[in-house]
């Protein structure tokens, strides 16, 4: 899609807004009004299913890794969501996925550790000062994420799972770009609420039917770093059944 239609089929959301349609509904709704064609439609789709499913899959992946290391607070994630499920008979619906603030607070902390999309790219419009250095205009920026999530400027003691850091009184003065899971600005991650409740529902259900135990310890973890980061190798996680 040129910039051209992109503006275009943005002017259109604009106008649709307070409609509250899914995503491919307006698509479909800008096709129609002829703001974009079947081919931008494939590409705005392709890019919502990828991004939303190998991103999300390692998220749960290192998050259930970190739980089973780290047994004191896979057993308050467990009394959390066991709580929650005894209010709503055992259900999982939207509004008790928003009744998890330790757990999503745990979800926060394993993707401050292991951001599924480590590093981004950004062409620059125009020059940057940083510091004593200005960057021209039209350089390829790259930002490592997962190099900023860890940097003890902002997170003391980085290499340490700790939900607490997301508390809301941790969170306040912290500054805004120094935790970018999602990105951040107007290029940020469309589907990170979606994602946030996807991760949520699975692990969830996992710590209230299973006890998770270690068998492959993060300490011997190879990472693999190519769009999305990757274990380099095969990941075990033993799941003892809740009688």
């Amino acid at each position: 899609m040129n910039v051209q239609a992109l503006h275009k089929l943005c002017l259109f959301f604009e106008l649709v807004q307070k409609k509250r349609l899914a995503l491919l509904d307006l698509l479909i709704a800008a096709f129609q009004e002829n703001q974009i064609t079947d081919l931008d439609i494939r590409e705005e789709v392709d890019t919502f299913m990828f991004e939303g499913h190998d991103t999300t899959a390692m998220g749960i992946c290192f998050s259930l890794l970190l739980l089973a290391e780290h047994k004191d607070i896979q057993d308050r994630v467990r009394t959390e969501v066991n709580g929650m499920m005894e209010e709503n008979e055992g259900k999982l619906t939207m509004a008790s996925l928003q009744k998890l603030p330790y757990l999503e607070r745990c979800l926060k902390e394993a993707m401050r550790l292991y951001p599924s999309v480590h590093l981004i790219s950004r062409i620059l419009s125009e020059d940057i000062k940083c510091q004593s250095y200005t960057v021209p205009a039209n350089t390829i920026v790259h930002l490592n994420i997962y190099g900023v999530h860890r940097d003890p400027n902002f997170w003391p003691h980085p290499d340490v799972f700790d939900p607490d850091r997301f508390l809301p009184d941790q969170v306040q003065n912290r500054h805004p770009y120094c935790y970018l899971p999602f990105s951040a600005g107007s290029r940020n991650c469309i589907g990170q609420r979606f994602a946030m409740y996807e991760m949520k529902a699975m692990i969830a259900s996992l710590v209230h039917h299973f006890y998770l135990e270690p068998v492959d310890y993060l300490k011997d973890l190879r990472i693999k770093c190519d769009l999305i980061l990757h274990p380099a190798h095969p990941i075990r996680i033993k799941f003892v059944p809740i009688k």
